[in-house]
């Protein structure tokens, strides 16, 4: 069953740039390590903060990427530009 990790956080406005190159990488890094990331999608809320989702195949997939995440020198890039960041886990129960 698909699952997804829900990162919120928030980046200055200088640095958004340098977040969307660098998170570009780091997708890309993970994908060619980890296929089971089926997709990703940054959203910027009303307040200013993103949610950053991404979907997972499995709950597998997703527990062993984040096993291996510190092995990934393009997470540490990324999330250096993010203040406040807070994640969280569900299934996908409905899709259309």
């Amino acid at each position: 069953m698909p699952v997804v990790r829900i990162h919120r956080y928030s980046v200055e406005p200088a640095d958004l740039g340098d977040l969307l190159d660098r998170r570009i990488r780091l997708i890309d890094a993970i994908r060619m390590a980890h296929p089971g990331l089926a997709a990703t999608r940054l959203t910027r809320l009303p307040d200013g903060t993103f949610d950053d989702t991404w979907y997972w195949e499995t709950a597998e997939d997703m527990e062993v990427a984040l096993a291996a995440i510190g092995s990934f020198p393009e997470a540490r890039a990324t999330m250096s530009l993010t203040k406040g960041n807070m994640a969280q886990d569900g299934v996908v129960v409905s899709e259309r």
